[in-house]
């Protein structure tokens, strides 16, 4: 189904909601303009990985730059737009990755922040139907906790969508839906794998109790150009506020299952577990958690192709994709406040989930602060040791500066 005619049957069906009443807006396109409000962004990183087998170290010193538009509401439209630049300081030490940079950076370990600029959102807004906004363009998604679908946010170039998409609540129940019909990865738009053509329906729901939130979630993935990354997967979560009566101690249920989809080569079906708890005593925090990305007997294995995969299974980023064994991540960490200093520490175990096989443990560490209203300082580390089937050890360090105004 076009784009079109999707919009034009979302907005008719949504037509059935109760309108909102809006106290103030603009009277005029010309006026939603002029009392827009504009924002930028300025994010310098200095990111260095050693990686066994290479001789070279990577020294990557780059800085993005974004600057945001959003008009004031008229008739309940507004428009979005969000333009990002990212330019690599220095010597080019690095290798960027998919093509991005020439051969002569093959020497180095991948850092993946290509230099470029391109158009990172610009969406049309429309909120006239109660506790509901349709967005139709390049657009940020964010689902839950970005396991499944996210921005890659911590990337210099973002992952963003074109489509649609209708975040809605009814009788308390939130619902978040969007249909993509290109994903525009982090290595922009001047190389083959800077986007993917798609034909995907995301599909998320949840409600909040006392006790905790429940969230259901359909993700039907048609990628038209990577045809391995079609997947369908259909899971379920629960995010408890409370164990035993105790406030301070919170926990975490999820699971789905996963099969090939639309024109994938692949044949399999694969189920994902994860379990969290924390426990918060002041200044500090304990959690820990088991997370399983199942295998088909070492066929195919769960995967993740628009997951923010950094937040995920270790920093050093030795697992963005799944191993057809699967993978099992134990991991236990604290984290707390010191001042103005927030920090976090954090261990991971990491093994198959057939086969027997042990890929090796990671160690994180970070350290941040907010200067004044718009400065924040971040100091991360990340150090992989590998097993026998863990591959190459790695290591890595993060400083990073960024202002927003």
């Amino acid at each position: 189904m076009k784009l079109k005619a999707i919009v034009t049957s979302s907005l008719v069906s949504l037509s059935l909601l109760p309108t909102q009443v809006i106290f103030a807006e603009s009277s005029s396109v010309a006026e939603a303009f002029k009392n827009g409000k504009a924002n930028t962004l300025l994010r310098y990183r200095l990111e260095t990985v050693e990686l066994e087998g290479f001789d070279e170290e990577a020294l990557a010193s780059t800085l993005k730059g974004r600057l945001s538009f959003k008009t004031d509401s008229y008739k309940n439209w507004s428009l979005f737009t969000e333009y990002d630049t990212v330019v690599a300081l220095g010597g080019e030490q690095y290798n960027s990755g998919m093509g991005t940079s020439g051969a002569y950076r093959a020497i180095y370990p991948v850092v993946a922040d290509p230099d470029g600029s391109e158009v990172n959102q610009a969406y049309l807004a429309y909120s006239g139907f109660s506790d509901t906004t349709i967005k139709v363009g390049r657009q940020r998604i964010l689902l839950d906790n970005q396991r499944f679908v996210g921005g890659v946010g911590w990337r210099q170039n973002e992952q963003t969508y074109d489509g649609l998409s209708v975040d809605t609540k009814v009788s308390g129940v939130g619902m978040k839906y969007a249909y993509i019909t290109n994903v525009n990865r982090i290595f922009g738009e001047d190389v083959a794998a800077g986007g993917s053509k798609s034909n995907t329906h995301l599909l998320n729901v949840g409600k909040k109790f006392s006790a905790g939130q429940l969230t259901g979630y359909f993700y039907g993935i048609d990628n038209e150009d990577q045809l391995a990354f079609s997947t369908s997967t259909l899971g379920v979560k629960w995010a408890g506020k409370k164990l035993f009566g105790n406030p301070n101690f919170s926990y975490g249920l999820e699971y789905a299952s996963q099969s090939d989809a639309a024109d994938s080569p692949l044949d399999y079906t694969a189920d994902y577990l994860r379990l969290d708890a924390a426990y918060k005593f002041k200044p500090v925090k304990f959690y820990v958690g088991y997370e399983v990305l199942g295998s088909d007997d070492g066929v195919a294995a769960f995967r993740t192709p628009l997951a923010t995969l950094h937040a995920f299974n270790g920093w050093a980023d030795k697992f963005l994709g799944t191993p057809n064994t699967g993978l099992e991540d134990v991991f236990v960490g604290i984290s707390g406040q010191a001042g103005r200093f927030k920090w976090n520490a954090k261990y991971h175990d990491f093994t198959s989930d057939v086969n027997g096989l042990d890929f090796g443990n990671e160690l994180d560490f970070s350290i941040g602060t907010k200067i004044a209203k718009n400065y924040n300082v971040l100091l991360k580390y990340a150090d992989f040791s590998a097993d026998d089937d863990g591959g190459s050890d790695v290591s890595k360090l993060w400083v990073m500066l960024q202002a927003k105004f």
